[in-house]
């Protein structure tokens, strides 16, 4: 193997700690041409797809990357802004937010980036770009509250297969997962109460809608499902006022998912009596075309068409106070 050199590295040059937040990644734009490389990579990935290789680059290749990118492109063109993808800004945010706490505190000692597992700005460079900052500690922060292997492991996996390839490695600490972290509850709980501060009618549930994974995957051991759970049992202890369903989202292919599933729960709650919903997202740390497409747009229609009177989202903690307070508090640690 051919080792990277430690470009722009000095002797005497300062050691510093870096602070890499990482999130899933978007297509650079809502187009058929940019989202098929996007879902090449995202979907090439073993630990999101656990087909055997050879079946799956067939069905990738030949069908999916032929149909899927054009209709996600119209899902993402539905929440594009000015800004771009709301994802990409939203983690920008946060990373500097975070950056700016970190520096009124340890000033210049400690750097604070950004990459995407999928996309742009990809690990290896942001990471290659700290090192020749003088970043001797690296400490990664997956944006990811609940640990799964096609989340948080696989930003791992991306971040071992760089640091394999140097010839001078970072030492290395990875934030895994803060699925009860209370700081965390909290700021889903003070999300949920000023956002029905601002509702004219009372929800008769809340959903705490997750992103789901295939249902083998947590026969084979993956704690993903516990976690989610276990954020809505501690969300629901903080939060007393309105029952707290649990569901899961996002399910692609004809296999078995985590269920409930959303959708399906979000059609059949008019005829239980629950008309008046309120949905929130403690997976996603920013919004992005899964909560603000995928539930704001389509689960809302779909809610209001099978009977449902009141239908809304609470928005992702993004880079408001309460989840800076704590993805700094989490850094602090690390650090």
């Amino acid at each position: 193997m051919k080792y990277k050199s430690n470009k722009g590295f000095t002797h005497g040059q300062p050691d510093k700690i870096g602070v890499l937040v990482t999130n899933l990644g978007t297509p650079e734009a809502p187009t058929k041409q940019a989202l098929r490389p996007y879902l090449k990579e995202f979907l090439s990935d073993p630990r999101v797809v656990e087909v055997p290789k050879a079946i799956w680059w067939f069905v990738l290749n030949g069908i999916i990357l032929n149909f899927r990118p054009k209709r996600s492109a119209e899902a993402y063109s539905t929440v594009w802004t000015e800004e771009g993808s709301p994802l990409m800004a939203i983690t920008k945010a946060q990373a500097s937010a975070i950056a700016e706490r970190c520096k009124a505190q340890y000033g210049d000692d400690v750097i604070v980036d950004f990459a995407m597992r999928y996309g742009k700005p990809a690990i290896g460079d942001t990471i290659e770009s700290m090192l020749e900052k003088g970043v001797r500690k690296l400490v990664v922060l997956p944006l990811y509250p609940q640990y799964a292997a096609a989340t948080t492991a696989t930003v791992c996996d991306e971040v071992y297969r760089v640091l394999m390839g140097m010839r001078w490695q970072p030492s290395l600490q990875i934030i895994p997962h803060y699925e009860s972290e209370p700081l965390y509850i909290k700021a889903l709980s003070n999300s949920l109460h000023l956002k029905i501060s601002k509702l004219s009618w009372k929800p008769d549930l809340v959903l705490a809608s997750y992103h789901g994974i295939p249902q083998k995957y947590f026969d084979k051991g993956d704690p993903y499902h516990c976690y989610c759970h276990k954020t809505s049992r501690l969300l629901s202890e903080e939060f007393k006022s309105i029952e707290i369903k649990t569901s899961f989202q996002s399910r692609f292919g004809p296999e078995a998912w985590l269920k409930p599933y959303t959708d399906k729960t979000l059609e059949n709650l008019p005829r239980e009596g629950k008309k008046n919903i309120l949905v929130i997202c403690p997976g996603f740390s920013s919004d992005c075309v899964e909560t603000l497409e995928e539930i704001s747009i389509q689960g809302k229609e779909s809610f209001l068409l099978s009977g449902g009177k009141n239908f809304d989202v609470v928005p992702c903690l993004n880079d408001n106070d309460d989840h800076i307070n704590l993805l700094e508090k989490l850094t602090r640690e690390a650090l």
